[in-house]
């Protein structure tokens, strides 16, 4: 239980985040490592421009007052044993995973030393943030691609193995600008976690402990899969057409909280 609350925060943005205005969701995630005293680990695995992608986020930082911002190039699976990069982990207070292509964390940084210690860290209070690639990557079973603007079914959407920083919970990202709601629906009929939720752009989810707080410009959608009275995926071929009775959905945006230990939503304080 004491392990719990050390836990560090998890900010999880759906990706296209401002970067050049008021960086409302950015803001959020240096405060949570530290303000400007904050050091923060920019990893680039996701992307196929890593140089470029990083020279960014550097920027960004060091423009909202944090002096100790170092990107990690993961381009070989091997960079994530190298004694500098462990290094740099460790005396992190922020681990930043940027947008790309979810499936290269996983290949570059998944069950290798960088794993352990960004996971020993989180337990001891490191903050784990990413955007897009990097908010897909954090639970343990992650949306790897699927399609858009779709009603469920059994094959819009193809997952695999997470991260497992939020496990249990399926997040997916651009949700609103992409029209993800079938392919949400259908990652949770098929996988065993009941929770999911799908984040807008410059949007992010705040975890700490046992409740979430919504930032940012946009909303989340949270699906609720364990109050469905019945699904008929037992039934269907393939390409088949999901059914799906009595989820519960719910609009949070800016400022609004979720309770993952009851699953309800908290209404603000009048």
């Amino acid at each position: 239980m004491n392990e719990q609350k050390q836990l560090g925060a998890l900010v999880i943005i759906g990706g296209a985040e401002d970067r050049d205005g008021d960086c409302i969701v950015l803001r959020k995630f240096i405060r949570c490592a530290g303000g400007v005293n904050a050091h923060i680990v920019v990893l680039t695995a996701a992307t196929s421009q890593p140089r470029e992608v990083g020279d960014d986020y550097i920027r960004v930082f060091e423009r909202l007052g944090v002096k100790n911002v170092r990107v990690i190039n993961t381009e070989q699976r091997d960079d994530s044993d190298r004694a500098e990069v462990l290094e740099a982990a460790e005396q992190a207070t922020g681990a930043f995973f940027t947008g790309g292509d979810q499936s290269r964390i996983i290949a570059l940084i998944k069950d290798t030393k960088l794993d352990a210690i960004l996971h020993k860290r989180h337990a001891q209070g490191l903050v784990i943030g990413g955007t897009s690639a990097g908010a897909a990557m954090m639970p343990d079973v992650m949306i790897i691609e699927g399609e858009s603007q779709t009603n469920p079914r059994v094959n819009v959407v193809e997952m695999g193995p997470g991260m497992g920083f939020l496990p249990g919970i399926v997040v997916d990202q651009h949700f609103a600008q992409r029209g993800r709601l079938g392919r949400l629906i259908s990652a949770l009929v098929q996988q065993p976690s009941v929770l999911g939720f799908g984040i807008d752009e410059d949007t992010a989810i705040v975890i700490e402990g046992d409740e979430l707080e919504v930032v940012g410009n946009g909303a989340i959608t949270v699906i609720d899969e364990s109050t469905a009275s019945y699904n008929n995926l037992g039934d269907l071929l393939k390409d088949e057409a999901l059914a799906v009775f009595g989820v519960k959905l719910s609009i949070l945006p800016h400022g609004f909280r979720f309770n993952l230990k009851t699953r309800q939503p908290i209404e603000p304080a009048v």
